[in-house]
């Protein structure tokens, strides 16, 4: 097992154990007298800001161009959270599904509506985030007077031009081809997520904060993850601080 799946199990079994010592079945919980486990940290492969605009612009003509640009200018999950979750509640609605469904591609909405011009309430969304929204939004209603009676209402905000959800594979497949083009291989979606987050980091965002932006359980998982970017964190938290004390003296 994982040393993350091994932690988890830890912590089930302490907790279970913590009742049953509550309700008095149990005198003690020996699982305190276990040091817990630990997840040895695993570098999150990533990239830098030049090569993220690199991989885009080598993108700039594959129709999936507009979810690269909001996969790493929001850090969200590509298809197991909010990204490939996003729907439209109607023609001139947006909403975010909360809840994915155990039948690949099939989500249910969530109850955040916006109105018409608005995005999706997936939290805090920058600009260009919401600037790719409202052009997929606008490239979306011409696709759906061309295709006519051939359109599917799916709901879905990145769709095929007949309306149907993006096939993952395919979605991956122009990705590596833009990576390789930009001279970058050997990435996946996933690396616009932990670039995403990287960035983040390095310029000084908290570590809780990026905590919550790509909605992790706990700031544990995060600091696992992306560990590695902390002494460069650290390193300019220092340096921002000796130049807020005026320790140029000593420099």
């Amino acid at each position: 097992m994982s040393d993350s799946t091994i932690r988890s199990a830890f912590n089930a079994l302490k907790a279970i154990l913590d009742t049953a010592v509550r309700d008095e079945p149990l005198a003690r919980n020996v699982a305190t007298a276990v040091t817990r486990p630990k997840v040895a940290p695993q570098e999150a492969a990533h990239l830098t800001p030049e090569e993220v605009r690199r991989v885009l612009e080598a993108a700039q003509t594959s129709r999936y161009a507009p979810l690269f640009a909001f996969l790493v200018n929001t850090g969200l999950e590509a298809w197991r959270g909010s990204c490939a979750a996003l729907v439209r509640c109607g023609p001139r609605r947006w909403c975010a599904a909360s809840t994915r469904q155990p039948h690949p591609g099939r989500w249910r909405p969530g109850r955040h509506r916006a109105q018409d011009g608005e995005v999706p309430a997936v939290g805090p969304l920058s600009s260009t985030a919401q600037r790719v929204l409202r052009e997929v939004h606008t490239s979306q209603a011409a696709e759906r007077l061309t295709a006519g009676s051939a359109w599917r209402q799916t709901g879905y905000v990145f769709t095929t031009e007949l309306g149907t959800p993006y096939e993952p594979r395919n979605a991956l497949r122009a990705l590596q081809a833009a990576a390789t083009h930009a001279g970058l291989p050997d990435i996946g979606l996933h690396t616009l997520r932990h670039s995403a987050a990287a960035v983040m980091l390095v310029n000084g965002v908290p570590l809780k904060v990026v905590s919550e932006v790509l909605g992790h359980a706990s700031i544990g998982i995060t600091g696992d993850i992306y560990g590695h970017v902390s002494p460069d964190v650290s390193r300019k938290a220092l340096t921002r601080l000796s130049e807020a004390l005026g320790s140029e003296r000593w420099s």
